[in-house]
Order: structure tokens, then sequence, then C-alpha cells
């Protein structure tokens, strides 16, 4: 296991090197021009879509709202609680506003998949919507092997951070919490992601539209009385991430110390970990979506962003740094990681705080299953047929029990590399689509400005 570790990180450096993150920063900056930083103008009227407008006559699948919570089910969760409590333990605490930089210019990059993934969605053989990266590329780009390679890695990682690593880390915090086998709690999970899985994105989007609002309410509020008992820490947290997000972060306690390109790196991968900007994954989920404009529903997309990182992870990241638990020493002797050391941040502050944060993860980890599945399964439909759905399904429910019994860290390498071979065809694809990004937000605007004339 040792081997396999050390080779998948050589790998996962390789993957998440100077190319790709300049590549994202690239590609979310020259969408921020051609939209005219739409993630600045429209922020407030994408929220209100998202909650308040019901395209029910349109084509597609699942409402705004359903889309909506079916992308932030596949990000804000394990990935804003545990992704970014193992971001803070290897970058430092400076890796935070790395996160904030990959999340502002990552929302013109969800806008831009979103609004390619309406525009080029087909309808499969069951009459449901089908798009994403893998139609965009081939229909709009006109690279079927680009569209096939994403395809390819999203089934990856749907098996990587769509089960595996939502399963280990339930696994992790249930075990830590109630000391109940991984192999127990990979079974349930198994058994209960396998019967929404079923009815497709229309019964997924039913129980994540119930599921999330009600887990994301719960762990702001918990998150957020951890920050606001230790406000005076506050001013100090904030100028440390700003600091040592251009220096690195010294070695204190347990944590062996960080490089500015240590922060760096895990910032922007735990920032498109958390929010899947530049991924290409959630977009799936958007081409499901019933919407008379692209724009419409790309401007509900590139919410989820703001939500997950901008909101959920930051919260996640002050109380880590405000209750001082980063390189906190375990029972075991190696510093706190991952699901422990967001333990341990709410231990600090709550008599069962660790017990809440356990009860967040739970059905964080489900919701997040039950999203990845459908993006696996549009990947599988693409290669190889309607037929071949019923298989992957099979295969998916195993990994999702096989996660729970594995590595934390094998799971999280293998899922770290996934991301990133999945996000170089979308972000080469968006990048020469720019274009049609750019005509298609002229003319949702001029929608728009009808609109408000009519009112």
């Amino acid at each position: 296991m040792e081997s396999l570790d050390h080779i998948l990180g050589q790998i996962e450096k390789m993957v998440w090197g100077p190319p790709l993150l300049i590549l994202m920063l690239v590609v979310g900056i020259l969408l921020t021009v051609r939209t005219k930083g739409v993630q600045l103008r429209h922020l407030i009227y994408a929220h209100k879509l998202a909650f308040t407008r019901d395209d029910g006559k349109a084509e597609g699948d699942i409402s705004h709202f359903q889309a909506l919570m079916a992308a932030l089910a596949g990000t804000i969760g394990i990935g804003s609680i545990t992704g970014i409590a193992t971001g803070l333990a290897i970058g430092g605490l400076g890796s935070l506003f790395w996160m904030w930089v990959a999340a502002f210019f990552g929302m013109a990059t969800k806008y831009a998949e979103a609004i390619l993934a309406i525009k080029y969605r087909q309808v499969d053989g069951a009459g449901e919507m089908c798009g994403g990266p893998m139609y965009y590329l081939e229909k709009g780009l006109g690279i079927k092997w680009l569209g096939v390679l994403f395809a390819i890695f999203a089934i990856g990682c749907s098996f990587g951070i769509g089960s595996m690593v939502q399963s280990n880390s339930v696994a992790i915090a249930v075990f830590d919490t109630f000391s109940i086998s991984p192999v127990i709690t990979g079974v349930l999970l198994a058994v209960f992601a396998a019967f929404p899985l079923v009815g497709g994105i229309k019964s997924i989007g039913k129980v994540v539209g119930v599921l999330v609002p009600a887990m994301a309410a719960f762990y702001f509020v918990i998150s957020l009385m951890v920050v606001l008992s230790n406000i005076t820490a506050v001013p100090a947290a904030f100028a440390m991430i700003f600091k040592t997000a251009f220096t690195g972060q010294a070695a204190t306690g347990g944590f062996v110390g960080s490089t500015f390109m240590m922060a760096l790196q895990w910032g922007i991968s735990r920032g498109v970990f958390s929010s899947e900007a530049g991924m290409g994954s959630s977009s799936i989920a958007a081409a499901a979506a019933k919407s008379d404009s692209p724009g419409r529903q790309a401007l509900v997309s590139m919410s989820s962003v703001f939500i997950t990182t901008g909101i959920v992870c930051t919260l996640t990241g002050l109380a880590i740094a405000t209750t001082g638990v980063l390189g906190r020493v375990g029972a075991g002797g190696a510093p706190l990681d991952g699901p422990a050391l967001a333990l341990a941040a709410f231990d600090s502050v709550f008599p069962y705080g660790g017990l809440m944060v356990a009860l967040a993860i739970i059905p964080f980890g489900y919701s997040t299953i039950l999203s990845w599945s459908y993006y696996g399964e549009r990947s599988v439909e693409y290669l190889f047929g309607e037929k071949s759905i019923r298989y992957y399904r099979c295969i998916f429910i195993f990994a999702v029990f096989l996660g729970a019994i594995l590595n934390l860290s094998v799971v999280w390498k293998f899922s770290n590399i996934m991301n990133g071979l999945m996000a170089f065809p979308n972000l080469i694809g968006i990048l020469f689509l720019s274009g049609v990004v750019a005509r298609e937000t002229k003319l949702f605007e001029g929608i728009l400005s009808q609109e408000k004339l009519k009112q």
C-alpha cells in the first residue's frame, strides 16, 4: 500500500503541476473578461432565479432549484469539510486565500460550462436530457476524442470523488464518533444509495431537493457558532491567511510547514474539489434542467460556487483557523488531517461538536454519492449506450462499499488525479468555445432587458 501511495502521490504532483493551475486561472480570467464580469453583475439575480423561478413548460427533466441542489450535492459537504481540512493540513492557512481566488474566477468558468451544456444537450432514447462537456466537446468544438477522454476521466472520477471519497470520509467520521466498523458503514451506504439510482435524475433531484437545503442550513449554523465563539481570533486568522498565501507557513506543533507553491497548489486543487468549477461535472446536471434559455440555468449553476467555496468552505477554514487545531497531534502521534481535523475544531467549542460534524458529514456524503452516480451514468451512456448503465450502477455501488474500507491517503490521491485529468479536456473546450459563451451571454442579456421593460 505504501508503494501505491507513493506512486499516486507522484502522479498527483504531475497532474496538478503548474500547467493545470495556469490553465485554470487563464480560462477563468478570460471568461470573466469575455462575459464582462458576469459573476459580479448577475450574482444576486442568479440566486433569485434558483429559488423563485420555475420554467415548468421548458424542455428538461428537473427544475432550476433541483439542478442547483444536484450540483450542490456533488460539491457542498465532504469537499467543503474534509477536503478543506486536508488542504489546510498540507498547504497551511494560506491555501484558503487561493481557494477564494479559484472560486472567483471559477464562477465564470462554471457559468460557461452550464451555458454550453444547455446549448449542446440532446435527448436520449429514454426521453431524458443528456449534456455536459462530452457533448459540447464533440458537437461544439468538433473534437469527439476530447469528449471521449472527458467521459473516461469522469467515470474514473465518479469512483473516486463520487463514491470512494464520500464513503471513506463518512466511515472515518462514524468510526471516530460512534466506533462503528467501516465495513458496516460501507454496507449501509451502498444499500441506501442503490434505491434512488434506479429512478435516475428525477428521483435524485427529489431526494437532494429536500436533503441538501436541510443539511446545508444545519452545517452553516454550527460552523458559524464555532467561528463566533472565537470571534476575537478572527482578525488574526484573516491576517495569517493573507500573509501565508504568499510566504508559506512555518512549522508549528505537528504542522510541518508549507511553502508558497504548496499553498497555491492545495488552495486551487481543494477549491476546485469543493466547487467542481473547471471540472465540468456539474454541467451534466445543469443540462437536465428545465430552462427557456442557456444563460438562465448558467447563472443558477454559477451561484453554487459562491455557496460552496464562498460560504461553506470559508466557514470550515475559519473554524479550523480560529480554534487553533491546525498542527494538533492525534492519539497515534500523527498530525490531525481530513475528518479528524474538522472534528477537532468543532469538539473544541461544543461538548458534542464531533457528533454534530459527523451528523453533517453523513448526509453530505450520501447526497454527493447520488449526484456523482448520475454524472457517471451519463458518461457511461455517452461511451457505451443506454444498456451499459445497469452494469455501471452495480460497479458504482460496490465502489461505495470499497471506499469505506480503503486508506484515506490513497483515496484522496486517486480522486485528485481523476479531477485533474477530467479538467484538462473540459478547460481546453471552454477556452476555444469562449466566443460561443460570449455570444450566448449577449443574447440572454437581451432577453433580460426585454423582461425588465415589460415589468
